[in-house]
């Protein structure tokens, strides 16, 4: 494991008290780096509003993004679980007999995933969500890979709640409902990226996010730019073949 990595990614996780903090930023750092860190494939970040119902937040691919949503929609999943308990879940060989979750066992293994494991993210008795780590293969995550990932859940949930408490012009509930309206914001701005050059998901938001760093801007407000006709403009990207 890159040890340096590490401890930046818990500086990152921790530096959530800028003028500027970013909520879908800051999530899909943690899945990025998750995923860097522990050697998954993918990692996803799911988030409660103020019904208590969960809502995909952030992803590291557009696979694993659209397994959490398909588990949530259908009401069944390691990480509703997770959440429900507050304890993490294993899920370590979806192609297995007997699944706990078959229709999510179906939807994961064919997006080419064959494990999961959810941990809360929670501070003592309050729960916001969960982070979902995929791998492709059969079989745990090892005690201690499980040991970080629950660590860095615990670092992103005392930074998104302590940076809440100190800005106290919205209870939680109402900034997390924010945090997950700028993701609708944003998944119409990778569309219509996606649309105009003629590339994947997936590059139109590395397109978008960039965009906003280089730019100094907060990525919902360069999505809602482009969602409203604004005049953002986009360096050219090549299209994509069709297959």
């Amino acid at each position: 494991m890159d040890t340096d990595l590490l401890s930046d990614t818990f500086v990152d996780l921790a530096d959530t008290m800028v003028a500027d903090f970013d909520v879908i930023d800051f999530l899909h750092l943690l899945t990025d780096r998750t995923v860097q860190l522990l050697g998954a494939a993918a990692a996803g970040v799911v988030l409660a509003d103020p019904r208590g119902e969960l809502r995909v937040a952030a992803a590291s691919s557009e696979k694993a993004g659209l397994v959490e949503l398909f588990q949530l929609q259908n009401d069944q999943g390691p990480c509703l679980d997770c959440f429900r308990t507050g304890r993490p879940v294993t899920a370590n060989d979806l192609t297995g007999p007997d699944q706990q979750w078959p229709r999510f066992a179906q939807a994961a293994t064919q997006a080419g995933f064959r494990t999961v494991e959810a941990v809360p993210m929670r501070l003592r008795d309050q729960i916001i969500g969960a982070l979902n780590l995929f791998r492709a293969e059969p079989g745990t995550f090892a005690a201690a890979d499980l040991r970080i990932a629950q660590a860095l859940a615990d670092v992103a949930t005392i930074g998104l709640l302590h940076e809440r408490n100190v800005r106290r012009s919205e209870t939680v509930a109402e900034q997390l409902q924010a945090a997950l309206n700028s993701r609708v914001m944003i998944e119409q701005a990778k569309g219509k990226l996606a649309e105009r050059y003629g590339i994947d998901m997936e590059r139109a938001f590395t397109m978008l996010r960039a965009h906003a760093r280089n730019t100094n801007q907060h990525l919902t407000d360069v999505a809602r730019d482009l969602v409203t006709g604004g005049t953002a403009e986009f360096p050219p990207a090549r299209r994509q073949p069709h297959r």
